[in-house]
């Protein structure tokens, strides 16, 4: 039963450390990076569509992106969708496809990149902690209930507190890593 808890509870923190790995692939570092577009809507024959599920991506050089299109048709909607999106790209269609050069980032922009991760990571841990809880609560209720001696509780919130720790470890150091990356000039 405390495993069966444990177990469930290091998945869903093992989760909630990926979605902020996927979120911190989104703030983009001065280099061009197909993830950054990830999260791009394209208004595609009506339906909002994923950019990626549109277009492939192409890095020629660090600082510029090819889109290239699956659909020739659909080359004025992702490019619209580009320029409405947030990234301060200016986007360039040449009938095939979509060129994309990322500007060079501001100290005052590398700085806004750097809150916008530390407020994700900070989303990430309070996920983890939440998970925490819920697994304490269980942990309690089967201690209350006389599933477990009051011990092997005791060692199941032990082995819990050490497992929120070492999650809660992984998102600060994913935090201190994009922290370097950002103002990696």
């Amino acid at each position: 039963m405390i495993d069966e808890t444990l177990f469930e509870a290091e998945e869903k923190m093992d989760k909630a450390v990926e979605v902020v790995k996927e979120d911190f692939a989104g703030i983009r570092t001065g280099r061009a990076n197909p993830a950054m577009f990830y999260k791009v809507m394209v208004l595609y024959y009506g339906a909002p569509t994923p950019l990626q599920q549109l277009a492939s991506f192409q890095t020629p050089e660090a600082r510029t992106l090819l889109i290239n299109p699956f659909d020739k048709g659909s080359l004025r909607d992702i490019e619209k969708a580009l320029r409405d999106s947030d990234f301060g790209a200016n986007p360039s269609n040449d009938g095939n496809v979509i060129r994309i050069t990322i500007p060079e980032l501001t100290q005052e922009r590398r700085k806004e990149y750097i809150k916008i991760a530390k407020s994700k990571g900070e989303d990430g841990k309070v996920a983890i902690r939440n998970v925490r809880r819920h697994a304490m609560h269980d942990l309690e209720k089967l201690i209350k209930d006389g599933d477990v001696g009051e011990d092997e509780g005791k060692r199941g919130e032990k082995e819990l507190d050490a497992l929120t720790k070492r999650y809660v470890d992984q998102v600060e150091d994913l935090i201190k890593h994009k922290e370097a990356e950002l103002l990696d000039v």
